[in-house]
C-alpha cells in the first residue's frame, strides 16, 4: 500500500494544484458564488465519506425544528432522477437517494429536497416559505457561500497523513478548513482523554480560531426492517449471532459496538451506496443460513435500510429476521451547550436582520 501511494502522489499534487486553482478563483472574486439573507447551515467533510454527516444533518433538524420551518437539501448521491425533487416518504432510494429518504422517513413533517445545483435548491426552498435551510455534504460546493459552516474530521483519521485523492483520502486540501465556523471530530471514543483532545485542537487550529467540538456515536435497540410477527426490537445479548450488512463507507464503528455486545458478528460489506439487488440478497440469506446458532439475526443500517426496503426486494427480505440500528451523535454537556448557543444565536441574528 506504502508503494502504491507513493505511485499516486504526483497524482495528488496535480489534483491538489486544480484543487488550490479552483479555491482561490472563489475566494478572489474570480468565479462568482451566492450567499442568502436566511440561515443557511452547510455540513461537510474534507475527506471522503464516513465522517458521520447524516447523524449531525439530523441533530440540527432535532434542535431547529421547534423552532424555525427548516428544511434538508441534499444533492441525492445515486438517485436516478435529476434537478430539484421534494422528497416524500414513499419515494425509493433510486429516486432520491438513501440519506434523503432516511431524513424524510425519521422525520415526516420536515421537508427535505434533493437537488445537484443547491444555489437553485435553496432559492426554490426559501421563495416556498423555510426560514432555515440545512444542506448535506456541501462544504465543497462554493458556488454557495453558507451563513454557517460545519466541518466534520472522524476521530480515527486525525491520526492518519491529510493527503490528498488519490494516494490519501482527502477530497480537498486540509487547510480549507479555515472556511469553516465550527469543527467537531466525530466517533470520539468515549475514554480519550483531554490530553488527546488538546492535541487533536492544535492539530486542527488555523490562522481563524474555530472552535473544536467533540462528540460520540449513540445506538438505540435494533427495529425491525419489514413489517412481520416478529418483535419490533430485538435484543443484542452474549448468546446471539449477528449478519452485519453494510454498504456504508465506514462501518468500523457500528462492527466495533456490535461486537462487544453480540458473541459473534459476521460482517457482509459492500461499497458505500452499494444498491442491493435480489442476487446480492440471496447472498444474504446464504451468509446467515450458514451462521450455526439459532439465535441470530441480520443487522444493518438506517441508510442501507433505505435500499433494502426497495418493493423489488420485499418479497425475498419477508422471511428474514432483519433489524436496522438507529445512530445519533452525543456530545458531552459542555460541548453541546457551546454548539446549540452559536446555532441558536446564528439563526436568531440572521432572521432579526
Amino acid at each position: 500500500m506504502t508503494y502504491l501511494r507513493a505511485f499516486l502522489l504526483p497524482f495528488s499534487v496535480l489534483y491538489g494544484l486544480v484543487i488550490w486553482i479552483r479555491n482561490r478563483c472563489y475566494d478572489w472574486g474570480w468565479i462568482r458564488n451566492t450567499a442568502f439573507d436566511k440561515p443557511v447551515i452547510v455540513v461537510g467533510n474534507l475527506a471522503v465519506g464516513g465522517t458521520g454527516k447524516s447523524p449531525m444533518t439530523e441533530y440540527l433538524v432535532k434542535l431547529l425544528g421547534g423552532r424555525y420551518r427548516v428544511a434538508t437539501l441534499s444533492r441525492g448521491y445515486g438517485r436516478q432522477t435529476r434537478g430539484f425533487l421534494e422528497v416524500a416518504g414513499d419515494d425509493t432510494a433510486e429516486r432520491c437517494g438513501d440519506e434523503p429518504l432516511q431524513f424524510k422517513r425519521k422525520f415526516p413533517r420536515l421537508t427535505v429536497a434533493v437537488d445537484e445545483d443547491r444555489v437553485h435548491g435553496v432559492r426554490l426552498l426559501l421563495q416556498r416559505g423555510h426560514e432555515v435551510i440545512v444542506l448535506d455534504d456541501a462544504y465543497q460546493h462554493r458556488a454557495l457561500r453558507p451563513g454557517f459552516a460545519i466541518l466534520l474530521f472522524d476521530y480515527r483519521s486525525m491520526s492518519l497523513p491529510k493527503w490528498l485523492l488519490p494516494a490519501g483520502n482527502y477530497r480537498d486540501d486540509f487547510r480549507e478548513r479555515r472556511r469553516a465556523d465550527l469543527i467537531v471530530v466525530t466517533k470520539t471514543p468515549p475514554m480519550t482523554t483531554e490530553a488527546e483532545k488538546q492535541r487533536i485542537r492544535r492539530s486542527l487550529a488555523a490562522a481563524r480560531q474555530v472552535p473544536v467540538l467533540f462528540c460520540g456515536i449513540g445506538y438505540g435497540a435494533p427495529v425491525k426492517l419489514l413489517p412481520d410477527d416478529r418483535a419490533d426490537t430485538a435484543l443484542l445479548d452474549a448468546t446471539c449471532s449477528v449478519l452485519l450488512v453494510t454498504g456504508i463507507a465506514n462501518p468500523a464503528p457500528l462492527y466495533d459496538y456490535l461486537r462487544a455486545q453480540a458473541q459473534e458478528v459476521v460482517h457482509l460489506r459492500y461499497p458505500d451506496h452499494y444498491r442491493y439487488t435480489p442476487a446480492a440478497v440471496r447472498r444474504i440469506i446464504r451468509r446467515f443460513r450458514d451462521i450455526s446458532n439459532s439465535n441470530k439475526l441480520v443487522v444493518t443500517t438506517e441508510k442501507d435500510a433505505q435500499r433494502l426496503m426497495d418493493p423489488a426486494l420485499h418479497s425475498l427480505l419477508t422471511d428474514l429476521p432483519v433489524y436496522v440500528v438507529p445512530i445519533h451523535v452525543k456530545f458531552e454537556e459542555r460541548d453541546e451547550d457551546l454548539l446549540q448557543q452559536l446555532l441558536l444565536s446564528y439563526c436568531h441574528d440572521t432572521l432579526k436582520n
